[in-house]
Protein backbone atom coordinates (compact mmCIF):
# COMPACT_ATOMS: atom_id res chain seq x y z
CA UNK A 1 0.00 0.00 0.00
CA UNK A 2 1.22 3.47 -0.86
CA UNK A 3 1.27 5.80 2.14
CA UNK A 4 0.59 9.49 1.80
CA UNK A 5 3.35 11.61 3.32
CA UNK A 6 2.74 15.36 3.53
CA UNK A 7 5.36 17.62 2.14
CA UNK A 8 7.31 20.06 4.27
CA UNK A 9 5.22 22.95 2.84
CA UNK A 10 1.98 21.23 3.81
CA UNK A 11 3.27 20.54 7.32
CA UNK A 12 4.32 24.19 7.72
CA UNK A 13 0.90 25.43 6.54
CA UNK A 14 -0.90 23.11 8.96
CA UNK A 15 1.28 24.21 11.88
CA UNK A 16 0.27 27.82 11.24
CA UNK A 17 -3.42 27.22 10.45
CA UNK A 18 -4.14 24.94 13.45
CA UNK A 19 -3.39 27.52 16.17
CA UNK A 20 -5.33 30.17 14.25
CA UNK A 21 -8.31 27.86 13.92
CA UNK A 22 -8.17 26.94 17.62
CA UNK A 23 -7.94 30.60 18.61
CA UNK A 24 -11.04 31.47 16.56
CA UNK A 25 -12.97 28.55 18.01
CA UNK A 26 -11.97 29.40 21.56
CA UNK A 27 -12.91 33.06 21.02
CA UNK A 28 -16.33 32.00 19.75
CA UNK A 29 -16.84 29.83 22.84
CA UNK A 30 -15.77 32.60 25.21
CA UNK A 31 -17.76 35.42 23.49
CA UNK A 32 -20.73 36.34 25.76
CA UNK A 33 -24.22 36.12 24.31
CA UNK A 34 -25.41 39.61 23.25
CA UNK A 35 -28.21 40.84 25.47
CA UNK A 36 -31.27 41.97 23.53
CA UNK A 37 -31.73 45.71 23.60
CA UNK A 38 -35.47 45.31 23.95
CA UNK A 39 -36.65 43.09 26.80
CA UNK A 40 -38.70 40.14 25.57
CA UNK A 41 -41.89 38.83 27.15
CA UNK A 42 -44.50 40.75 29.09
CA UNK A 43 -43.46 43.07 31.92
CA UNK A 44 -45.84 45.05 34.09
CA UNK A 45 -45.40 48.19 36.15
CA UNK A 46 -47.91 49.66 38.64
CA UNK A 47 -47.15 53.00 40.33
CA UNK A 48 -49.43 54.42 43.04
CA UNK A 49 -48.38 58.05 43.54
CA UNK A 50 -49.26 61.35 45.09
CA UNK A 51 -49.55 64.49 42.99
CA UNK A 52 -49.11 67.60 45.14
CA UNK A 53 -51.26 69.71 42.87
CA UNK A 54 -51.57 73.47 42.56
CA UNK A 55 -54.42 75.03 40.55
CA UNK A 56 -54.37 78.16 38.42
CA UNK A 57 -57.09 79.14 35.96
CA UNK A 58 -60.81 79.77 35.59
CA UNK A 59 -63.85 77.67 36.48
CA UNK A 60 -67.27 78.56 35.02
CA UNK A 61 -70.54 77.06 36.26
CA UNK A 62 -73.88 78.15 34.74
CA UNK A 63 -72.26 81.21 33.21
CA UNK A 64 -70.71 82.40 36.48
CA UNK A 65 -66.91 82.34 36.52
CA UNK A 66 -64.28 82.41 39.24
CA UNK A 67 -60.52 82.74 38.96
CA UNK A 68 -58.66 80.11 40.94
CA UNK A 69 -55.08 80.54 42.16
CA UNK A 70 -54.18 78.01 44.85
CA UNK A 71 -50.88 76.33 45.68
CA UNK A 72 -50.81 72.87 47.18
CA UNK A 73 -50.16 74.44 50.59
CA UNK A 74 -53.26 76.63 50.09
CA UNK A 75 -55.31 73.56 49.27
CA UNK A 76 -54.11 71.74 52.36
CA UNK A 77 -54.60 74.70 54.70
CA UNK A 78 -57.79 76.20 53.31
CA UNK A 79 -59.62 73.42 51.51
CA UNK A 80 -62.73 72.11 53.21
CA UNK A 81 -62.10 68.75 51.58
CA UNK A 82 -58.98 67.41 49.90
CA UNK A 83 -58.95 63.85 48.63
CA UNK A 84 -56.78 62.40 45.89
CA UNK A 85 -56.26 58.91 44.49
CA UNK A 86 -53.71 58.38 41.69
CA UNK A 87 -52.05 55.42 39.95
CA UNK A 88 -50.06 54.80 36.77
CA UNK A 89 -49.90 51.52 34.81
CA UNK A 90 -47.79 50.13 31.97
CA UNK A 91 -47.72 46.68 30.33
CA UNK A 92 -44.78 46.22 27.94
CA UNK A 93 -44.07 43.54 25.35
CA UNK A 94 -40.95 44.09 23.27
CA UNK A 95 -41.14 47.53 21.70
CA UNK A 96 -44.87 47.91 22.39
CA UNK A 97 -46.52 49.08 25.60
CA UNK A 98 -50.03 49.69 26.86
CA UNK A 99 -50.22 52.73 29.16
CA UNK A 100 -52.79 54.04 31.59
CA UNK A 101 -53.14 56.59 34.37
CA UNK A 102 -55.98 57.45 36.74
CA UNK A 103 -56.51 60.51 38.95
CA UNK A 104 -59.50 61.21 41.21
CA UNK A 105 -59.71 64.33 43.37
CA UNK A 106 -62.28 66.09 45.50
CA UNK A 107 -61.45 69.67 46.47
CA UNK A 108 -63.27 72.41 48.33
CA UNK A 109 -61.98 75.98 47.93
CA UNK A 110 -62.89 79.04 49.96
CA UNK A 111 -62.92 82.73 49.09
CA UNK A 112 -59.21 83.11 49.88
CA UNK A 113 -58.28 81.19 46.74
CA UNK A 114 -61.05 82.29 44.36
CA UNK A 115 -62.11 85.60 42.81
CA UNK A 116 -65.27 86.33 40.87
CA UNK A 117 -65.27 87.39 37.25
CA UNK A 118 -67.87 89.03 35.07
CA UNK A 119 -70.63 86.60 34.16
CA UNK A 120 -70.88 85.18 30.69
CA UNK A 121 -72.91 86.80 27.96
CA UNK A 122 -76.60 86.16 28.48
CA UNK A 123 -76.39 85.89 32.28
CA UNK A 124 -78.55 88.51 34.00
CA UNK A 125 -76.95 90.39 36.90
CA UNK A 126 -73.59 90.03 38.59
CA UNK A 127 -72.41 87.14 40.71
CA UNK A 128 -71.18 88.96 43.78
CA UNK A 129 -68.26 87.79 45.90
CA UNK A 130 -67.50 84.11 45.60
CA UNK A 131 -67.78 82.12 48.81
CA UNK A 132 -66.53 78.79 47.58
CA UNK A 133 -65.93 76.29 44.83
CA UNK A 134 -66.33 72.54 45.38
CA UNK A 135 -65.53 70.08 42.64
CA UNK A 136 -64.88 66.43 42.00
CA UNK A 137 -62.73 65.39 39.08
CA UNK A 138 -61.59 62.14 37.51
CA UNK A 139 -58.97 61.92 34.74
CA UNK A 140 -58.29 58.58 33.05
CA UNK A 141 -55.55 58.26 30.41
CA UNK A 142 -55.33 55.28 28.09
CA UNK A 143 -53.22 54.50 25.05
CA UNK A 144 -50.24 52.70 23.56
CA UNK A 145 -46.54 53.46 23.15
CA UNK A 146 -43.99 52.18 20.65
CA UNK A 147 -40.21 52.31 21.04
CA UNK A 148 -39.27 54.06 17.83
CA UNK A 149 -35.53 54.40 18.41
CA UNK A 150 -32.82 53.32 20.82
CA UNK A 151 -29.18 54.29 21.20
CA UNK A 152 -27.41 52.63 24.09
CA UNK A 153 -29.08 53.71 27.33
CA UNK A 154 -31.39 56.19 25.57
CA UNK A 155 -34.76 55.19 24.10
CA UNK A 156 -37.50 57.24 22.44
CA UNK A 157 -41.18 56.24 22.39
CA UNK A 158 -44.07 57.65 20.43
CA UNK A 159 -47.47 57.38 22.08
CA UNK A 160 -51.11 57.94 21.23
CA UNK A 161 -54.39 57.49 23.02
CA UNK A 162 -57.06 59.42 24.85
CA UNK A 163 -57.81 61.24 28.08
CA UNK A 164 -61.24 60.91 29.70
CA UNK A 165 -62.46 63.71 31.98
CA UNK A 166 -65.26 63.69 34.52
CA UNK A 167 -66.16 66.78 36.54
CA UNK A 168 -68.86 67.96 38.87
CA UNK A 169 -68.65 71.49 40.32
CA UNK A 170 -70.69 73.62 42.70
CA UNK A 171 -70.09 77.37 42.85
CA UNK A 172 -71.37 79.16 45.99
CA UNK A 173 -71.90 82.93 45.79
CA UNK A 174 -73.17 85.73 48.01
CA UNK A 175 -76.79 86.61 47.53
CA UNK A 176 -77.09 90.10 46.09
CA UNK A 177 -79.97 92.13 44.73
CA UNK A 178 -78.43 92.09 41.28
CA UNK A 179 -78.24 88.30 41.05
CA UNK A 180 -80.78 86.56 38.86
CA UNK A 181 -81.84 83.58 41.01
CA UNK A 182 -83.90 81.91 38.32
CA UNK A 183 -81.30 79.24 37.55
CA UNK A 184 -79.60 79.03 40.97
CA UNK A 185 -80.34 76.95 44.06
CA UNK A 186 -80.81 79.09 47.20
CA UNK A 187 -79.45 77.70 50.47
CA UNK A 188 -79.69 80.12 53.40
CA UNK A 189 -77.83 83.29 52.47
CA UNK A 190 -76.08 81.68 49.52
CA UNK A 191 -76.94 80.97 45.93
CA UNK A 192 -75.39 77.78 44.54
CA UNK A 193 -74.71 77.10 40.87
CA UNK A 194 -74.49 73.37 40.21
CA UNK A 195 -72.92 71.99 37.07
CA UNK A 196 -74.16 68.43 37.26
CA UNK A 197 -71.95 65.76 35.68
CA UNK A 198 -69.73 66.94 32.84
CA UNK A 199 -67.68 64.46 30.77
CA UNK A 200 -65.57 64.54 27.63
CA UNK A 201 -62.76 62.63 25.92
CA UNK A 202 -59.66 64.19 24.38
CA UNK A 203 -57.49 62.41 21.81
CA UNK A 204 -53.78 62.84 22.53
CA UNK A 205 -50.41 62.22 20.86
CA UNK A 206 -46.94 62.63 22.27
CA UNK A 207 -43.46 61.33 22.87
CA UNK A 208 -41.35 59.97 25.71
CA UNK A 209 -37.61 59.81 26.37
CA UNK A 210 -36.27 57.08 28.67
CA UNK A 211 -32.66 57.25 29.81
CA UNK A 212 -30.92 54.68 32.01
CA UNK A 213 -28.55 56.84 34.07
CA UNK A 214 -27.05 53.77 35.76
CA UNK A 215 -28.24 50.22 36.49
CA UNK A 216 -31.48 50.58 38.42
CA UNK A 217 -31.76 54.33 37.81
CA UNK A 218 -33.92 55.80 35.05
CA UNK A 219 -34.93 59.30 33.99
CA UNK A 220 -38.14 59.79 32.00
CA UNK A 221 -39.33 62.87 30.13
CA UNK A 222 -42.78 62.87 28.52
CA UNK A 223 -44.83 65.46 26.63
CA UNK A 224 -48.18 65.23 24.86
CA UNK A 225 -50.87 67.43 23.34
CA UNK A 226 -54.55 66.74 22.84
CA UNK A 227 -58.09 67.98 22.54
CA UNK A 228 -57.95 69.53 19.07
CA UNK A 229 -61.58 70.61 19.39
CA UNK A 230 -62.83 67.01 19.64
CA UNK A 231 -63.36 67.18 23.41
CA UNK A 232 -61.62 70.20 24.82
CA UNK A 233 -60.32 73.06 22.71
CA UNK A 234 -56.74 72.16 23.59
CA UNK A 235 -54.73 70.40 26.28
CA UNK A 236 -51.08 69.65 26.97
CA UNK A 237 -49.07 67.71 29.50
CA UNK A 238 -45.41 67.53 30.57
CA UNK A 239 -43.88 65.04 33.01
CA UNK A 240 -40.31 64.64 34.26
CA UNK A 241 -39.56 61.75 36.63
CA UNK A 242 -36.62 59.93 38.20
CA UNK A 243 -36.88 56.33 39.37
CA UNK A 244 -34.49 54.39 41.61
CA UNK A 245 -34.67 50.61 42.20
CA UNK A 246 -34.13 49.93 45.90
CA UNK A 247 -35.33 46.34 46.41
CA UNK A 248 -36.17 43.10 44.61
CA UNK A 249 -38.34 40.52 46.33
CA UNK A 250 -40.23 37.51 44.97
CA UNK A 251 -39.68 38.64 41.39
CA UNK A 252 -40.99 42.16 42.04
CA UNK A 253 -38.71 45.19 41.67
CA UNK A 254 -39.56 48.11 43.96
CA UNK A 255 -38.61 51.63 42.90
CA UNK A 256 -39.01 55.07 44.39
CA UNK A 257 -40.27 57.74 41.96
CA UNK A 258 -40.03 61.51 42.24
CA UNK A 259 -40.81 64.09 39.57
CA UNK A 260 -42.98 66.96 38.40
CA UNK A 261 -46.20 66.95 36.39
CA UNK A 262 -48.11 69.74 34.66
CA UNK A 263 -51.46 69.27 32.93
CA UNK A 264 -53.45 72.03 31.20
CA UNK A 265 -56.87 71.88 29.59
CA UNK A 266 -59.23 74.46 28.03
CA UNK A 267 -62.75 73.04 27.85
CA UNK A 268 -66.06 74.83 27.32
CA UNK A 269 -69.62 73.96 26.37
CA UNK A 270 -72.94 75.75 26.24
CA UNK A 271 -73.65 79.47 26.50
CA UNK A 272 -75.39 81.92 28.81
CA UNK A 273 -76.76 80.30 31.95
CA UNK A 274 -75.89 76.81 30.60
CA UNK A 275 -72.23 77.62 29.98
CA UNK A 276 -69.65 75.38 31.66
CA UNK A 277 -65.92 75.99 31.25
CA UNK A 278 -62.73 74.65 32.78
CA UNK A 279 -59.61 76.55 31.74
CA UNK A 280 -57.08 75.29 34.26
CA UNK A 281 -53.42 74.41 34.78
CA UNK A 282 -52.75 71.71 37.36
CA UNK A 283 -49.12 71.27 38.33
CA UNK A 284 -46.91 70.08 41.15
CA UNK A 285 -44.40 67.51 42.43
CA UNK A 286 -45.07 63.78 42.11
CA UNK A 287 -43.96 61.15 44.65
CA UNK A 288 -44.68 57.46 44.15
CA UNK A 289 -43.76 53.82 44.62
CA UNK A 290 -43.35 51.65 41.52
CA UNK A 291 -43.77 47.87 41.42
CA UNK A 292 -42.37 46.11 38.33
CA UNK A 293 -42.80 42.40 37.58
Amino acid sequence: MTRFLPSRAQLFTAMIALPLFMSAAQAADLQPTRVAEVEQGWTFRVTPYGWLTALKGTQTVRGRSVDVDASFVDLVEKSDTLVGLMADFEARYGRWALIGDAVWTKVGLGGDTTRTRSPASGVVGTVGASLGLDFQMAIIEFGAAYELARSGALAFDVLAGGRYWYQQANLSVDLAATVDLGDLVVAGSRAIAKSGSVTWVDPMVGGRLRYEIAPGQQFTLRADVGGFGVGSRFSWQAIAAYGYDFAVKNGVTYSGVIGYRALYVDYTKGSGTSRYAFDMLQHGPVVGLSLRF
